[in-house]
């Protein structure tokens, strides 16, 4: 993983995070504002499973365990997708919250998803 991009797609989904959830507990409903913001996240991850897979190509691989690297990319990628289909679904400020609370998750994985590359011995 390249670490300012891991702190970008953690900022990213922090400032998403926050957003969505001040926006649904002020009762605000699902807009494209808070969709666009769940889709930004989504864009950073997918651009990360291209960064996963050309990584070890190059000379970059991971010192933890490359399943649970993988495990955490493809249920961080699934997080924002599930979120935004709950809104869409259910389009009340709980679902606002919800989606806020998923942007949160994946910055909390993103996290989880650098250490495992970079910091443990496998």
């Amino acid at each position: 993983m390249i670490l300012w991009f891991t702190i970008a797609q953690v900022a990213v989904a922090v400032a998403a995070g926050l957003f969505c959830l001040i926006a649904g507990l002020a009762g605000r409903r699902p807009s494209d504002f808070s969709v666009g913001a769940l889709a930004l996240v989504e864009l950073l991850l997918i651009v990360q499973v291209v960064i996963a897979i050309v990584a070890p190509l190059v000379g970059n691989p991971p010192t933890g365990s490359a399943l649970e690297f993988w495990v955490y990319l493809i249920s961080a990628a699934l997080l924002p997708v599930a979120g935004v289909g709950w809104a869409l679904l259910e389009r009340s400020r709980w679902s606002t919250v919800i989606m806020g609370i998923a942007a949160l998750a994946v910055a909390v994985m993103v996290w989880r998803m650098h250490v495992i590359w970079t910091v443990q011995l496998a």
